[in-house]
């Protein structure tokens, strides 16, 4: 984590913590997110990691699903952790860590489930990450990816000048990236966003009210796959 690229992540992610812009993620992403919940068909012992978890509002959402299990938050972001903490005080089962995905803080072979919700495009070696992610994983646990911002969602590319280094891959490209990693049963779909587009649009990510409900339409892009029973160095 003593990388260039991964302290400038760091020190980005810092301020926008401390301009609370990490406040408006679950009402702008919660619907999307409950979908993706509901089809990992969560288990009462199960183990998740949020990756990239912010302050933590899907950890929190996941929480209850799993109600003899855990669920472990980590973000590159000391300060977004902090938030999270403090966010999270008095919940059980649920632990917030300050982590990279390239070197994630955590035992082999301990999750059954892993998450990155808005998180990939921002990593600097996404491979790595999802190296790591396997690592992490028990045999035949799950990762799931899930991303606004990619090649295929057109009304997105305008975010790129907005944004820290990112990487704008296809769908195709990031589900590569999950079998070079060793995944299998690599799927893809989208994730239409289903919350009503306002009549006037004024914020900065999007032209217009248009534009906006033309990107809810085409939908996030999710991409998941399965650790294999057998992983050789795993």
């Amino acid at each position: 984590m003593g990388d260039i690229a991964t302290e400038n992540l760091r020190e980005e992610f810092n301020r926008w913590a401390e301009a609370g812009r990490d406040e408006g993620m679950e009402q702008e992403h919660r619907r999307i997110t409950e979908s993706v919940v509901a089809l990992m068909n969560l288990q009462p012992l199960d183990r998740m990691l949020d990756v990239g978890c912010g302050n933590g509002w899907l950890s929190r959402m996941v929480v209850p699903h799993v109600p003899q299990g855990c669920v472990v938050g980590i973000d590159i972001s000391d300060q977004m952790v902090r938030r999270a903490q403090v966010a999270s005080a008095g919940w059980d089962r649920l632990t917030f860590l300050v982590g990279g995905v390239d070197q994630i803080p955590w035992e082999s072979g301990f999750f059954t489930h892993a998450i990155s919700m808005e998180s990939a495009y921002y990593w600097p070696d996404p491979g790595q990450g999802m190296r790591e992610i396997l690592r992490v994983l028990a045999a035949g646990g799950t990762a799931w990816m899930l991303i606004n911002y990619y090649r295929d969602n057109v009304h997105s590319h305008q975010w790129g000048p907005l944004l820290p280094p990112t990487h704008l891959l296809a769908a195709d490209e990031w589900a590569e990236l999950f079998h070079v990693a060793g995944f299998r049963e690599v799927a893809q779909r989208r994730i239409p966003d289903p919350t009503p587009t306002p009549d006037v649009y004024t914020g900065r990510w999007f032209r217009d009210a248009e534009q906006l409900r033309k990107f809810r339409a085409e939908g996030a892009l999710l991409v998941h796959g399965t650790k294999p029973e057998s992983t050789a160095g795993n």
